[in-house]
């Protein structure tokens, strides 16, 4: 009999080796899936715990920015990131510069808010209010001491940096007929600020844009066609500038140039105002007296240098009077700004005794609606 029955059928049968391979696996793959669900987990919680790359919302509170010429977006984007405005200059930067409009954004002073969205604090750059305090305006017929006042404001510079500046007019780069005196070259408009100038540089860009004006007008060439130098004409359309509403202006100057023809006073109140540092036009007859070379009730011609910045209007007016034999004007209604011009001094009475009638009732008036407020 074979030995090989027995041992085929006593006792149970060994393991398989198939079933370890397999247990073998399972575990294996209950490791790999463990952790692969470690690395998710760390991945979200890295992701839960990392600093947020923006603000949500508007913003609130205010924020000044300050844009230098040449500032890079990145550069914007980092000052917008220091004052508070962002949170991320980076991501400013990024959506900046997917924005064609982001090109337009200049040097000045930006009134933002603290706290906003990138998109929130783009937008804000772009809308031209947000620089609203970034310009200097200076209207016309501003004296020069007035100029340095709204200059000093706007631009937060002391006034004695302007004073400095002007007391050594070289620094400015006024015409060269101008011989240093820089009273009526503060050219009036509005000027953008980018918050780093100085008194020295803003004086200048009024200066510059004095000159550009006087280029664009032929102030040089015209003020000789009429026999005048072009100095002589800024005093005049200065005087113009003070004495009449734009409508007027022209008339105005050739009453100033038919007395000047005639060598009669000029009689002008806005004169006699700035030499006693007033600006009120109704004067008396004893502030008439006052001895003074800007007065010209009691001097004939010119005084000596413009009494203000005009604007373009009364220089064109200055350089280009119309025809007409008027020697007297008045305004006659204090409200309505009317004027009437003559030749004949009893006309120029009348309207006169118009004028302080008109006055006298507009006075009343503002009387009793003081009372009445």
């Amino acid at each position: 009999m074979s030995q090989l029955g027995p041992l085929m059928t006593s006792g149970p049968l060994p393991p398989s080796r198939h079933k370890q391979t397999w247990g073998r696996r399972i575990a294996a793959l209950l490791s790999l899936g463990l952790a692969v669900a470690m690395i998710i987990l760390s991945v979200v919680l890295l992701r839960g715990s990392s600093d947020p790359t923006d603000f949500a919302g508007p913003g609130t509170g205010a924020a000044v920015v300050v844009v230098s010429r040449g500032d890079t977006l990145t550069e914007i984007g980092e000052k917008l990131q220091e004052a508070g405005v962002i949170l991320d200059a980076s991501a400013f930067a990024d959506a900046a510069s997917l924005d064609e409009q982001a090109s337009t954004i200049g040097p000045g002073r930006y009134t933002l808010r603290k706290q906003m969205s990138v998109a929130a604090a783009l937008e804000l750059m772009l809308d031209p209010e947000s620089r609203a305090d970034s310009r200097l305006v200076l209207p016309e017929g501003l004296r020069l001491e007035e100029t340095v006042s709204t200059a000093a404001a706007a631009t937060s510079l002391p006034k004695s940096d302007f004073q400095k500046v002007l007391q050594d007019p070289a620094e400015l780069d006024l015409p060269t007929w101008a011989k240093d005196r820089p009273e009526g070259f503060m050219f009036p408009a509005s000027y953008d600020l980018t918050g780093d100038e100085t008194a020295r540089t803003v004086l200048n860009n009024l200066v510059k844009r004095f000159n550009q004006a006087s280029a664009d007008l032929g102030i040089v060439e015209r003020a000789k066609e009429l026999g005048f130098n072009p100095y002589q004409v800024l005093v005049i359309a200065s005087l113009i500038q003070s004495e009449a509403a734009p409508p007027d202006f022209g008339k105005v100057a050739r009453v100033i140039y038919n007395r000047l023809d005639k060598d009669m006073p000029l009689q002008l109140d806005s004169t006699v105002a700035y030499a006693l540092g007033i600006t009120d036009l109704t004067l008396s007859a004893e502030q008439l007296k006052a001895p003074s070379p800007y007065n010209t009730y009691v001097r004939r011609g010119l005084p000596p240098r413009p009494i203000n910045s005009p604007g373009e209007a009364a220089i064109e007016a200055a350089l280009s009077p119309p025809e007409g034999d008027w020697l007297y004007f008045v305004l006659v209604d204090p409200r309505s700004r009317e004027t009437k011009f003559t030749k004949s001094y009893e006309k120029f009475l009348e309207y006169k005794r118009e004028y302080q009638a008109n006055l006298a009732e507009f006075e009343r008036e503002q009387a009793q609606e003081q009372a009445g407020g």
